[in-house]
């Protein structure tokens, strides 16, 4: 009979290859229930966060953000008293101009439906959105991406132009979106979540980069990351412009 120590050793080595071997998803469905299983009950429900806009002029901004979880999030653009807030709520974008509302349109946020809002709906409803987006949910294959083995939804293999996201395979979070531009076709707009941290249960990237055919066009940095923090329902209703409670003179409450 082989030592004791080669025993637990060889148990050690069936029980690691058994977790890395996870078969992956035969279809985008069964990966956004996996997203959502995962994290059931855990990923946070609300986030604010600061943000330093880098403009393609180079010109910076500074935004102040609330999300609410799913399918709430507001955006308030400094200096706070220009009124200038963008909505998005009800699956539609309402923006505010000098606290007064301007324009209003459908709008489908993919970056909410897949950074954030997976984790909170109900799955059949992130499935329909991804479709309404032009993912093609029968396409999937594996890749590695920052020296991590990834899921590719949308594309087959050596694919780097139709609509497709990417998903780290072991944290299941969204860290890549590929997609043609309506404009021009010939430019393939590019999204990516970077410099993950985590935070209550879930998970918050530091870094968002939008490219256009690998050049950087808009670069976010997030900073003051506070998660489940109480938020007045007021300020996501596209009915009136509420002052954004969660912030003063300075930024974002210390909670």
């Amino acid at each position: 009979m082989p030592p004791l120590s080669l025993l637990l050793c060889s148990l050690t080595l069936t029980f690691a290859a058994s977790a890395v071997a996870t078969p992956p998803p035969k279809n985008g469905e069964e990966l956004v229930t996996r997203m959502r299983e995962r994290y059931a009950g855990k990923w946070y429900r609300t986030l604010t966060f600061t943000q330093k806009t880098t403009l393609p002029d180079g010109k910076v901004e500074i935004w102040y953000e609330a999300l609410e979880l799913p399918g709430k999030l507001r955006i308030d653009v400094a200096p706070l008293d220009s009124g200038k807030t963008l909505l998005f709520r009800n699956d539609s974008l309402y923006v505010f101009e000098q606290k007064k509302l301007k324009a209003s349109q459908p709008l489908v946020h993919p970056l909410m439906v897949l950074g954030f809002d997976v984790y909170q709906s109900p799955v059949a409803e992130t499935v329909r959105k991804l479709k309404e987006l032009k993912f093609d949910l029968s396409k999937v294959h594996e890749t590695n991406w920052k020296g991590r083995p990834t899921y590719v939804v949308g594309a087959s293999p050596q694919d780097m132009t139709s609509p497709q996201f990417w998903i780290d395979a072991e944290r299941l979070y969204f860290v890549r979106s590929l997609e043609p531009s309506k404009k021009d076709p010939a430019v393939i707009n590019e999204t990516v979540f970077d410099k993950y941290i985590p935070l209550d249960g879930g998970w918050v990237e530091l870094e968002v980069l939008f490219l256009a055919n690998g050049k950087q066009q808009v670069k976010e940095e997030y900073s003051n990351t506070k998660a489940n923090v109480k938020l007045d329902p007021a300020i996501f209703d596209p009915r009136s412009w509420t002052a954004p409670s969660w912030i003063d003179g300075d930024g974002p409450h210390k909670h």
